[in-house]
């Protein structure tokens, strides 16, 4: 629907008020709010529908760049030339990220392989990082525990606590944040901080694998895994379990069990 018929709907609605004695203006108030709230969501929805459109015709004409793209790759990487290979798929990804051609999830671990094939682990994806932040040897903490269970105070969809570690000096926490969608960045502010069972806040004394906001650190393609570690100071050697805060964001977890 056009929205200038929309609009034409709309006066006309408002010319049909009832008129009666017990009608104030607050009804008339009420029916022309419904009447413009009817006539925006109209106005949505047709807008809705044509970038769908417009999406439409940009899937099927791209389609066969796409698919020269993935030719190209696959060619290259053949040859073991790996440069070229990754530098193809991702001109792929690029275009399967907005019109879904297949599924990301293979692609996404196609181009992360090629990264490490191509030498280049540190230019690539923050995936390819993750064994920075994995000790080799917890012997120094008098607790550890993978997976600890704790309760989402929001809703921090695609962010896994992968383990706590406690001594009597730090408090370690490492997590994993996988993209949802394509070109995803973390970060971490400055005043997160934990507080035990007991009550106390202990602010964030160190990072690694991820950076101070405002700060952003990058997961170029849909699904890939940024792992990185929290470091705060040591909890109280009789807590049980700790609330992890990081104001005015979804990344806040409580109850999580360091016993």
């Amino acid at each position: 629907m056009e929205k200038r018929n929309v609009l034409v709907l709309v006066m006309g609605l408002a010319m049909t008020l009832p008129v009666s004695a017990q009608w104030t203006n607050m009804d008339t108030h009420n029916v022309i709010r419904g009447v413009f709230g009817t006539a925006n969501a109209a106005i949505e929805s047709a807008e809705r529908k044509k970038e769908m459109e417009i999406i439409a015709r940009q899937k099927v004409e791209f389609e066969q760049s796409f698919k020269d793209a993935m030719a190209e790759a696959k060619d290259f990487e053949a040859k073991e030339n790996w440069e070229e290979a990754l530098g193809k798929y991702e001109e792929a990804a690029k275009m399967n990220c907005k019109y879904g051609y297949i599924d990301q999830h293979t692609l996404s671990k196609k181009i992360t392989n090629l990264y490490v094939k191509a030498g280049r682990e540190e230019e690539g994806p923050s995936i390819l990082n993750n064994d920075k932040v994995t000790l080799k040897d917890y012997s120094a903490y008098r607790y550890m525990r993978e997976n600890p269970i704790f309760t989402n105070k929001k809703n921090a969809a695609g962010i896994t606590i992968l383990r706590v570690a406690c001594s009597g000096s730090e408090t370690r926490i490492e997590f994993e944040v996988e993209a949802l969608r394509h070109d995803t960045y973390a970060n971490i502010s400055g005043k997160t901080y934990i507080k035990g069972n007991k009550g106390g806040k202990l602010e964030l004394v160190s990072v690694e694998n991820i950076t101070l906001a405002p700060a952003r650190t990058y997961i170029p393609w849909t699904y890939q895994k940024l792992r990185f570690a929290l470091i705060f100071p040591a909890l109280p050697e009789d807590a049980k379990e700790f609330d992890f805060i990081e104001p005015s964001s979804i990344w806040q977890f409580k109850d999580i069990k360091c016993k």
